[in-house]
């Protein structure tokens, strides 16, 4: 017999109310009270319709978007993406951001449910695993994700490990042994966590030994002082001679800080990034850069959403393909 709300109050020991809020406003509730509501779920497979209901008798013409930021120009160019396929469409767009905030994260979605949303799209720390997600997907909401890259979930991305390990390939093409890789925060972003290992797999590929991740939170001004420093360091005998950088916010605070402290780059130290950011060629040096299609993700993204729409069953991976783009900050070693 299917598990009703009552079965999940009774298997967490609260009322049938606080399961309600736990499923429609999770920041409402205790975190001890929502994880027991979320294991009972789990135990009892019961598959909460969120808005189901209302979405099988209204349709309100609006897609939610919730996204990381959009000071970084990567997700404002897929939100432009997302618009313009919108517009031509006849949808609107309601936006919200998460700062790479778990929590902000869960409020963000649970706004965007309260105001009837048609669908969402998202992109979200970590896909596998999100039991807020995992309720979307258990609900009637149409969902696709956008730069996630899962097997669980329909999603529009690039293959963030491959293009990883492609773009440190190259750095090792050109000599440089001693690679250091720059990401964001791994347990905030599955892209970054994917392309760690790009840059693992290139390194074990060539014989070198990866080192461990520079893990830098993605909303920091700049990289820290004693990082630079560290960077800087001319007598230092681990010092690397490459810098993969897990995106290109990453690269150019690497870059200003670095030049900043007397670096030549790429004399000393050649920096790739990745995200194929247009300004980053109008750097001094050129940035180097893993380019993926940032615009035609979004526009990808709501498309798929679209033929949800339309009754099309879910899809799933949407791989679109990335390049690479030369630079003037990266060059062969003077001293591999």
């Amino acid at each position: 017999m299917k598990a009703s709300i009552k079965d999940v109050a009774r298997h967490a020991g609260v009322s049938t109310a606080t399961v309600s809020r736990a499923l429609n406003s999770p920041h409402l509730v205790r975190p001890a009270t929502q994880q027991a509501v979320e294991r009972a779920i789990d135990t009892l497979q019961f598959r909460p319709n969120l808005v189901g209901r209302q979405l099988r008798t209204t349709r309100t013409g609006i897609i939610g978007v919730v996204l990381p930021t959009l000071s970084n120009p990567v997700f404002a160019d897929c939100l432009q993406g997302i618009e313009e396929a919108a517009a031509r469409r006849g949808y609107r767009v309601l936006v919200a951001t998460t700062h790479y905030e778990l929590e902000r994260e869960r409020q963000s979605l649970d706004t965007l449910l309260r105001q009837r949303v048609d669908g969402l799209i998202l992109t979200v720390a970590n896909a596998d695993g999100n039991a807020m997600l995992a309720r979307v997907r258990q609900s009637d909401m149409p969902y696709v994700l956008a730069y996630n890259h899962s097997q669980e979930h329909p999603c529009v991305t690039v293959a963030n490990r491959l293009a990883a390990a492609e773009a440190v390939a190259s750095l090792i093409a050109l000599g440089h042994q001693r690679i250091a890789a720059l990401t964001g925060l791994l347990g905030r972003s599955d892209r970054a966590v994917q392309r760690y290992a790009g840059y693992c797999d290139a390194m074990a590929a060539a014989g070198l030994e990866a080192a461990p991740a520079i893990e830098v939170d993605f909303n920091a001004p700049a990289l820290p002082a004693p990082l630079l420093d560290r960077l800087a360091a001319a007598d230092a005998l681990d010092r690397p001679t490459a810098l993969f950088c897990g995106n290109d916010h990453l690269a150019m605070l690497a870059m200003h800080g670095l030049v900043g402290r007397g670096v030549r780059v790429p004399g000393d130290l050649s920096i790739m990034g990745f995200d194929g950011l247009a300004f980053g060629q109008f750097l001094t040096p050129t940035l180097a850069t893993v380019s993926q299609p940032s615009t035609t993700i979004g526009a990808c993204a709501l498309e798929a959403l679209h033929e949800r729409f339309g009754g099309m069953p879910a899809g799933r991976a949407l791989i679109l393909p990335h390049g690479l783009r030369q630079g003037g900050s990266v060059a062969a070693p003077v001293h591999p």
